[in-house]
């Protein structure tokens, strides 16, 4: 899902850039201030980073310069919550598209906008609100975190065949079957 330099646009890409900076600055001073009142969830923080940095690894070409992989912003999501989460997934997009160019650095704000913003955004609203509506307890939770890993997935997904339609990179009646149908299967394995 990562998309590399090249394939969304100018002005996408600046939107995307100033809307994660914005989330991922707000993010870190809520990760900080968080940080303050519960210092064991720092190291829970950097080995959720680092287990999500090592599934993302494993990609799946879907084809037009673009791949699929685990996102695993929703199991982030269920144990830091959203801030911290989005924090932890951001980190891992920019440390992928610095060391492994597994993405463009011109669409890192895109990318992190996908992956971490939608990602983790995205499965909370989807975790609360099924949380609302299931029964209590570990069953309950536990659907409601697979059903959100699931549907972040193509969340993300479509969020990127957008992009790349608004960028002319592809029409929106190709790219989006295609990046949302792969998706799906891989939320499957997500979840």
């Amino acid at each position: 899902m990562h998309i590399p330099d090249g394939f969304v646009s100018g002005p996408v890409n600046v939107v995307g850039a100033v809307v994660a900076a914005g989330t991922v600055a707000a993010s870190t001073w809520r990760a900080s201030r968080e940080a303050r009142d519960q210092p064991q969830t720092v190291p829970l923080l950097a080995t959720t980073g680092a287990f999500v940095f090592a599934a993302q690894m494993l990609n799946f070409p879907i084809g037009g310069g673009t791949s699929g992989h685990f996102l695993g912003a929703a199991a982030v999501t269920a144990l830091l919550g959203p801030w911290r989460a989005c924090l932890a997934m951001s980190l891992v997009v920019t440390l992928q598209a610095l060391v492994f160019s597994d993405g463009g650095l011109t669409a890192l704000g895109t990318n992190i906008g996908n992956m971490a913003l939608i990602g983790c955004f995205g499965s909370y609203v989807v975790m609360r609100a099924l949380r609302a509506l299931l029964p209590q307890g570990r069953g309950g939770y536990l659907v409601a975190v697979a059903l959100a890993s699931w549907i972040s997935v193509p969340l993300a997904a479509a969020a990127c065949a957008l992009e790349l339609a608004l960028s002319g990179t592809s029409p929106l009646y190709v790219v989006f079957p295609l990046m949302l149908g792969t998706h799906l299967v891989i939320g499957v394995g997500e979840a």
